[in-house]
């Protein structure tokens, strides 16, 4: 598969799964949306569509959204992911969103030693996380696999 259809491959996931979560009416009745990495915005564009009535935090390294797109400056949060996002550990998010994976294994392995502690820490108990990456933690029960999204495309689970 080209470069270009594995990116193709996750946009469409991300997008369907994201889709899913709105339409079905899966977040708890309170809690933000927290944005684990804006990177130009495209995802966050899309969470302020889907969840217009909720905080929406984006956390990065660098402010390198698209200007149409940019969060408030109280709810962006600039530095290293796996510094600043600890803070946000028992915010008791309604979601957390992070598509932070690198497409190399070795770099990957290294996010997953410490993505789903963050990402089960910040959800409040029937939150989801949605990751380009698998996040194995006790706290997060896998949610099945959407049809229209590839074995190990994308992932998404529900806070116990």
């Amino acid at each position: 598969m080209s470069r270009l259809d594995i990116f193709i491959s996750r946009m469409i996931a991300q997008r369907d799964i994201l889709n899913y979560i709105q339409a079905n009416g899966l977040l708890p009745g309170a809690g933000a949306v927290l944005e684990v990495g804006l990177g130009n915005g495209r995802s966050y564009s899309h969470l302020r569509e889907l969840f217009p009535n909720r905080r929406i935090i984006a956390f990065d390294r660098h402010l390198g959204a698209h200007r149409t797109v940019l969060p408030e400056p109280e709810d962006f949060v600039m530095g290293e992911i796996r510094e600043t996002a600890t803070g946000f550990i028992g915010f008791d998010a309604a979601l957390a969103h992070a598509d932070i994976g690198t497409g190399y294994p070795e770099k990957d392995a290294i996010i997953i030693t410490w993505l789903p502690e963050l990402m089960a820490g910040m959800l409040i108990s029937g939150g989801i996380a949605v990751s380009g990456l698998p996040l194995d933690h006790p706290h997060l029960r896998p949610l099945p696999r959407l049809p229209s999204v590839e074995e190990g495309r994308y992932f998404f689970y529900q806070r116990a």
